[in-house]
């Protein structure tokens, strides 16, 4: 007898999760989604002072007012468009705003557009809220191209995930881009997920957001990435109110409100100041550039990432990441993040130097 449902059947456990268990305690991890940074003291000492004035309690659902107000002016001053502070909820992590989106927008057999190769997650929820995947294969460039998009958009067609600066890719889309997406789902009234983790990481280019430029949009972020604080478990999600109630019926019921302490470092991260930022934004691209340049000098092809931490070269081995992984260096299969990541492995230079170099030293003996 089957007892599981069947939405939970569709899915499987992440890719990325999978590949650790075949690596030794001492493995270089180019694998790892996160920084190496530890998360600022300043914010540190927000969350030490919140725990010492017993800010331990359940904050309102959407999150506390100050740190929703925080989030309002930095929209305006950095993304160029303006919500109010009940058009923004507080999430526990990105993941959580992810799946807050899909499960208000989705209906069973609806489809939900994903970047192939795009972020694991947005297969998987999409299939948890009943929806319909439909991969949307890259350009040459690793990038969304928006006459691809508008061939695909069918009478189901509910919504388009935007992702940049990319995981896995680490491309970026121009305003160009962005403009014309936002048009075409203007055009087929369909929603925009714009998933903008990345985009204090941008080394080539600049960040747009789409919500500039049409008001279908989700905007989902999360000072995770931003400062070194993935453990703290802090995503937000702004969009018109009319999103936002959707998305906190199902937030009330799931999660009832981010952690109070995180929410006061989180606030303190957006308010104060932002050199730490830049300090892992120069320490990324020096990173970026090493890695390159090796990859280069062992003719694997590879797209110039242009933000986050990731790059995704091409190698004519299909049993790459397992050779690497038993040789010690972590890496992602590229198969991980859709169909159209066949051919490619997914580095992350989101460690130290020293690393990067022995890993390439490793890379070399194994790839080539």
């Amino acid at each position: 007898m089957n007892v599981f449902s069947e939405r939970v059947r569709s899915i499987d456990i992440s890719g990325i999760r999978k590949i650790f268990e075949g690596a030794g305690p001492n493995a270089i991890n180019l694998g790892l989604g996160q920084p190496d940074f530890d998360t600022p003291e300043h914010i540190k000492r927000a969350a030490v002072q919140a725990i010492s004035q017993g800010f331990t309690a359940y904050t309102i659902n959407l999150g506390i007012l100050e740190l929703r107000q925080a989030l309002c002016s930095k929209f305006e001053r950095e993304n160029h468009f303006t919500v109010e502070p009940d058009e923004v909820i507080v999430t526990s992590g990105a993941s959580e705003a992810l799946h807050l989106a899909l499960s208000a927008l989705v209906d069973k057999g609806d489809e939900v557009l994903i970047p192939d190769p795009g972020f694991v997650s947005y297969s998987a929820l999409t299939k948890m809220a009943g929806g319909e995947v439909r991969g949307v294969p890259l350009g040459e460039d690793l990038t969304i191209k928006p006459d691809v998009v508008n061939e695909l958009i069918g009478s189901k067609t509910r919504a388009i995930i935007i992702n940049s600066p990319s995981n896995p890719t680490g491309t970026v889309q121009t305003m160009k881009e962005i403009r014309e997406l936002a048009g075409i789902a203007e055009d087929n009234d369909i929603t925009i997920i714009s998933d903008e983790v990345y985009e204090h990481f941008i080394y080539d280019g600049e960040h747009v957001s789409p919500a500039q430029f049409t008001d279908n949009v989700i905007t989902i972020n999360a000072v995770s990435k931003t400062y070194a604080m993935t453990g703290w478990r802090i995503g937000y999600a702004a969009a018109k109110k009319e999103y936002i109630e959707q998305m906190l019926k199902v937030h009330q019921y799931i999660q009832a409100c981010a952690c109070s302490i995180s929410q006061k470092a989180a606030q303190a991260a957006i308010e104060g100041p932002q050199d730490c930022v830049q300090e892992m934004r120069e320490s990324f691209m020096a990173r970026r550039d090493l890695l390159l340049e090796g990859l280069n000098s062992m003719g694997i092809h590879c797209i110039r990432p242009q933000g986050a931490f990731y790059a995704f070269p091409e190698v004519e081995d299909e049993d790459a990441s397992r050779k690497l992984i038993e040789n010690g260096v972590i890496v992602v299969p590229g198969t991980a993040f859709g169909e159209n990541g066949k051919g490619h492995i997914r580095i992350s230079y989101a460690t130290a130097s020293e690393n990067i170099r022995k890993a390439l030293g490793i890379m070399e003996k194994v790839l080539t």
